[in-house]
Parts: structure tokens; sequence; C-alpha cells
């Protein structure tokens, strides 16, 4: 059987909601106890996903039908003050939808975002191997920049991690500081 691509509507791409958790969580479960894309090993809950959302610059949900079905955000990439203009990104489509176009629609919408409100550099970490991330990252302009080589024990296997950075065009010399999505980073900011 052949699987429909997917085709989002104008309203298939927008900003996760609170509301979204359960789904979220739902969506990320098979990655954490199957997989070792992710190093959790205990699925989160949806209150912790409420708290992760309140506190990404960005999380964006991708839905089908009226059903969430993917979902990618962007964080900040560390905390010391002079990294703020770095995000560390991450997409995640449900179990049975990826290959279809939903995690490259939820990363262009995402990455024109973090683009917009004056962040410069998009960092994408992929448990190795894992040939369709990389592909996915490399499409949009990411490159390779190092491994992180068995650094996590997770279903038996130690494995690798590669980075991979986009930076964006128009760096200036002295940059403005960069916005936020969510509100509690909005506040943060603001502070």
């Amino acid at each position: 059987m052949i699987e429909r691509p997917w085709v989002p509507s104008k309203k298939a791409l927008r900003l996760a909601r609170p509301s979204d958790a359960p789904r979220l969580a739902e969506i990320y479960r098979p990655f954490v106890l199957g997989s070792p894309a992710t190093f959790e090993t205990v699925p989160p809950s949806a209150a912790e996903f409420r708290r992760r959302m309140a506190g990404a610059i960005v999380w964006l949900a991708a839905e089908d039908g009226g059903r969430v079905v993917g979902y990618a955000y962007a964080g900040a990439h560390r905390e010391r003050a002079a990294y703020r203009w770095a995000v560390d990104v991450s997409v995640y489509v449900e179990a049975g939808r990826q290959g279809r176009g939903i995690g490259k629609a939820l990363y262009a919408a995402l990455l024109e975002r973090v683009r917009r409100l004056g962040y410069f550099n998009a960092y994408g970490g992929i448990t190795l191997p894992n040939p369709a991330s990389v592909k996915l990252h490399e499409s949009f302009g990411f490159h390779p920049v190092g491994v992180y080589r068995s650094v996590g024990f997770k279903l038996g296997a130690w494995h690798d991690v590669g980075w991979w950075e986009l930076a964006f065009p128009g760096r200036p010399a002295v940059p403005s500081e960069p916005g936020a999505t969510t509100p509690d980073l909005r506040r943060r900011q603001a502070n």
C-alpha cells in the first residue's frame, strides 16, 4: 500500500497549545520506549510536556484531519547569555507517518519562524545511524559539525550522536535581542 503524501492546509501547521500536551506525549512515547532517537528512558507526562512547551522558544504542531500527527520545537542551545542567538531544534512525527512530508513542513515553518525572531544558528542532534534525519537536516542546509562517540547507552547499546548546524544569513556585527513565541519566554526576556 502506498501512503499518500501529507499536504498541509493553511491551518495544518500551527503553534502548539497546552491542550495538545497529552497528544504530544503520546507521539513521543514510542521514541522513548523503543528507539535511541531520544536518550530519555521514561516517557514524560502531559504535565511535563506543558512545562517544556512553556519554556520553548517556538513549539509547532502539525494536524491531519484535525488530529496532531507531529511537532517541532526550538529551545535554547545553552543557558549562558552569549549563546542566546542559537537554538536547538527537534522534530517528531507519529509512528507510521514518517516520510510523508510532515517533518519537512514542520521544520520549514520552524526554521523560518526562528530566523524571523532573530536567531542566527540552529543545531540538531541526531542519534546515529539515522539516514532519514540526516537527509531531512541536510535538505535545509544543515551541515555536520561533530560527533559525540558512544555518548549514550540505551536499549542495550552505546550510541553516537552527530551534531548538525545551520547558520542563517545576515548575521550583524552587533545583534538585536532575539524574540520568543512562547509566553513564558517572552516574560523572561522582558525582565
